[in-house]
């Protein structure tokens, strides 16, 4: 089985993207999907000792818990070091269950690809792209956007020129959903004849 890795930087259209490649009959995982799950669940008592106070009824309080770690390295780092581990073993059953199932491609929707190393346990990456102007047009259409959240988000990932450089794909997003849905086809095609990296 042939694993792709998806991401981009916020406003990119990851999410959409990730949407066609099911379409097509490819098995996603959603990093961020997982750690929700992970937060109404498995998690919680883990964040509720490292974090007193920033759970609620067996769930994770996220607005409490943002405020708790926001601009606080060690936090992050702290709470990274809880999740991850729990997303990478729900990321392997997922491939292990898409292997059963026959699958000849399966695709990590992962939005810190390279900030993680995610990308060596992929055999090639696909970034979604779109000019910096839309970027930001699309990111401002979510209810909740500030500059200041824009900044720091932005500031969080890999600058879009350098995630393009290290891709093996990239999906332009700029030019509308059916132009979008072409690349992903043509991406198909072409892993169906690539060879797996060596991991």
């Amino acid at each position: 089985m042939f694993v792709l890795g998806l991401t981009g930087s916020l406003g990119m259209g990851k999410s959409a993207t990730a949407k066609m490649f099911a379409e097509e009959g490819v098995p996603v995982h959603d990093a961020d999907a997982a750690v929700h799950r992970l937060y109404q669940g498995e998690a919680t008592p883990l964040i509720e000792k490292a974090f007193p106070g920033t759970t609620a009824a067996g769930k994770v309080d996220r607005d409490k818990l943002a405020r708790r770690v926001l601009g606080d390295a060690a936090a992050v780092k702290k709470l990274e070091e809880i999740v991850h581990p729990l997303v990478r073993r729900a990321e392997e059953r997922f491939l292990e269950q898409a292997a059963r199932t026959g699958a000849s491609v399966a695709l990590l929707d992962i939005p810190l690809l390279f900030e993680t190393g995610g990308e060596m346990r992929c055999d090639a990456v696909i970034v979604v792209s779109a000019p910096a102007d839309i970027q930001r047009a699309r990111a401002f259409e979510r209810p909740d956007m500030t500059e200041g959240k824009f900044a720091a988000l932005v500031a969080k990932q890999m600058p879009d020129a350098e995630k393009r450089a290290r891709a093996d794909f990239v999906v332009d997003t700029s030019k509308g959903f059916d132009a979008a849905r072409g690349q992903v086809r043509d991406i198909l095609v072409r892993v169906a004849t690539m060879p797996k990296r060596q991991k």
